[in-house]
């Protein structure tokens, strides 16, 4: 085979072949984004306008073109005002450029002393808010808290979040296998789908996992039951084993979809 010939062939196999590919890997990493926030309503939306818009000009219905030709670019700007919050979090998980990276744990974390001293607090009823960052920063609620650059360990953890504390209200973040701050404050969240009987605590679990790639170690107050918040999404009520798996699990592998946890058996929660 001459260089003419094998040219010719990576031209008309091997280049549309990678095109191919890297569209599809293109098209699966948007779709991995779109799922794990609310924008599946608004690529929903978009593609009812397209389809309406080609019927109308398919069929020549010229005064349907008219108006639609009038409302689109409204519609446009309304869609990405209403959506901000949803487009911010694609473009942040973009910013990420974790697309190629399969793994990146911070094995100084010491989950077995956070899984102690959770079940220490559930059997006590006593609240707690942990928050662990994975990639997206998250500065600006360390610095709504008080500076502590510790070590992990469950004492420090019960006594932070024992009932005669100025610091048992807010969240304790804890970043690169030390606890950096306690007593932080949290966005809460707006989804209208939430159980009823969850309280602040539970709501600004959500909250962070919607604003970042957190995950948020929740110690229910009223009921005891150690929960995990990732990906804008809950799982409630976790055994310690449970607890310490998917911990393990969510802090050493990338972000996964909602399909994902319920692929390793797991359901997302989130109830009315």
């Amino acid at each position: 085979m001459n260089w003419n010939t094998t040219t010719q062939v990576i031209r008309d196999i091997v280049l549309p072949g990678l095109d191919i590919l890297i569209l599809a890997f293109l098209l699966y990493k948007s779709y991995q984004i779109l799922v794990q926030t609310k924008a599946v309503q608004l690529v929903k939306g978009v593609a009812l306008i397209v389809l309406i818009y080609g019927a109308a000009f398919f069929f020549n219905l010229r005064t349907l073109l008219w108006v639609l030709n009038l409302m689109v670019p409204g519609m446009v700007i309304g869609l990405a005002i209403i959506f901000q919050p949803e487009l911010r979090k694609i473009f942040t998980r973009i910013g990420q450029g974790d697309w190629f990276k399969f793994s990146h744990q911070d094995s100084s974390i010491q989950f077995e002393a956070l899984v102690s001293a959770a079940e220490v607090l559930s059997a006590r009823r006593r609240g707690a808010l942990i928050v662990m960052p994975r990639q997206v920063g998250i500065k600006n609620y360390i610095d709504s808290g008080t500076r502590l650059d510790a070590e992990i360990s469950s004492a420090l953890l019960l006594t932070i979040f024992a009932f005669d504390t100025a610091l048992h209200d807010g969240a304790v973040i804890i970043e690169r296998g030390r606890i950096v701050a306690a007593g932080c404050f949290l966005p809460l969240s707006d989804q209208a789908d939430i159980r009823r009987s969850f309280g602040t605590r539970h709501r600004a679990a959500l909250g962070m996992a919607e604003e970042s790639d957190a995950v948020i170690l929740i110690v229910s107050e009223e009921t005891g039951a150690m929960s995990l918040a990732y990906e804008g999404n809950l799982l409630y009520d976790l055994s310690a084993k449970d607890l310490t798996r998917r911990l393990k699990d969510l802090m050493s592998a990338s972000p996964e979809s909602p399909e994902d946890a319920q692929a390793a058996g797991e359901v997302a929660f989130v109830e009315k």
